[in-house]
Order: structure tokens, then sequence, then C-alpha cells
């Protein structure tokens, strides 16, 4: 992902930021990375369709890229949400990671902060993916719906960017021992999934020997 972002610029960034409205495709990473390249620190521009950009000019074009992709992309979520209803997500949610119980939560979600949920949705990571089809499901009026979007959409993508600009240079060493906390993570869940299976085929032998 982040070679793709260095090599294709401010289209990678539109198209990764569009695909996270619906489905996670890691934001968080995108904007920081986004705002380490505009700060000049991985790579002397920024590409733009071919053109080159630096320095202020390629922060606020990443920025402009992110918020753009994102709003394009949530209002595709609202629409198919709207146009799908419950039971298009009961079918297919699972294609989007949309599970009858996230869809439960989406629920109660929006029960709790009404529009607000929206704005608080887009600025809390992963569940930021989870709210732009939900929202169409649940009627939510689509101008206030991309009002409050934009908010959230907006204060993510311009504070992620900035976290990027200002590690700077430290951002390899920072993405270096990132990597330390993914190791571990993943071994977690490695860890996880093989007690499960342990604790599954104990319970399924202990039923066929009853």
């Amino acid at each position: 992902m982040t070679s793709w972002l260095a090599h294709y610029g401010v289209l990678a960034v539109f198209l990764l930021m569009l695909v996270d409205a619906v489905f996670p495709a890691a934001s968080e990473l995108v904007m920081v990375y986004a705002g380490a390249l505009a700060s000049g620190a991985l790579t002397h521009t920024v590409d733009v369709f071919g053109w080159h950009a630096t320095g202020l000019a390629a922060y606020l074009l990443v920025v402009a890229a992110g918020i753009l992709g994102y709003q394009i992309g949530a209002d595709i979520g609202w629409w198919i949400g709207e146009r799908g209803g419950r039971p298009f997500l009961e079918r297919h949610g699972r294609w989007l990671h949309l599970t009858p119980d996230r869809i439960d939560r989406a629920d109660r979600w929006f029960d709790r902060w009404d529009d607000w949920a929206v704005f608080l949705g887009r600025i809390t990571p992963v569940a930021r993916s989870f709210i732009s089809i939900p929202a169409g499901v649940f009627e939510m009026p689509f101008r206030r719906y991309n009002v409050f979007t934009l908010l959230g959409n907006g204060l993510w993508c311009i504070v992620l960017a900035g976290a990027g600009w200002a590690l700077g240079k430290s951002y390899e060493s920072f993405h270096h021992d990132f990597r330390y906390l993914e190791v571990a993570v993943v071994a977690g869940f490695v860890a996880l999934a093989a007690y499960w299976l342990v604790r599954r085929r104990k319970r399924t032998a202990t039923m066929h020997s009853g």
C-alpha cells in the first residue's frame, strides 16, 4: 500500500479513501503516510497526475484527495444501503464485513446518537468504514448525512495527514518500530485461533463420545 502511495500519489490516496468509506482500507495509514510524503521526507515530490507537487501544496492536495475520495465512497455506500435496505445487508453484508451483529450494533449506534452517529463514526477507527451503508438502510436524510460525514471526514484527513507531515523524516523509524506491534498482534490472533480450534475439537470429540 505504501509503495502504491509513493508511486501514484494523490490518485492512490483518492482511491484508497473511496474504498475505505465502505470497506476497511487502513485509512489511518493512508493519510499518515500521505502526509509524510507531502513533507518531502520520503520523496522529493508527490505525484499529481504527472505533475509533481512539493511542500504545503502537496499537503493540501493529499488532504483534498482524501476528503473527496472518502466523501464519494460514503455517498456510494449510503446509496447502496438506501436502495437495498436491510434485506440486502442480510443477504450480502458479509462481503462488506457487515455481519448481522455489526448491523445490530450500527442500529443501536444510530438510535443512541441520531445524526451525530455519523460524525462520531467518521472519527472512530475501523467503525468509520461501517457507517455508510447502515446510514442509507436506516434512511438518514442525505443532506444531513453528507454534512456530518464531511465534518468527520475532513477532521480525520487533516489531522492524520498533519501527523504524517510532523513525523516527516522520523516516519521510516516509526514504521519500522510499528512492525514489532504488527507481529505481536498477528501472533496473538494465531494463538487465539489455535486455542479456539483445539477447544472446538475437544467439544466435538466429547459430543461424539457421549
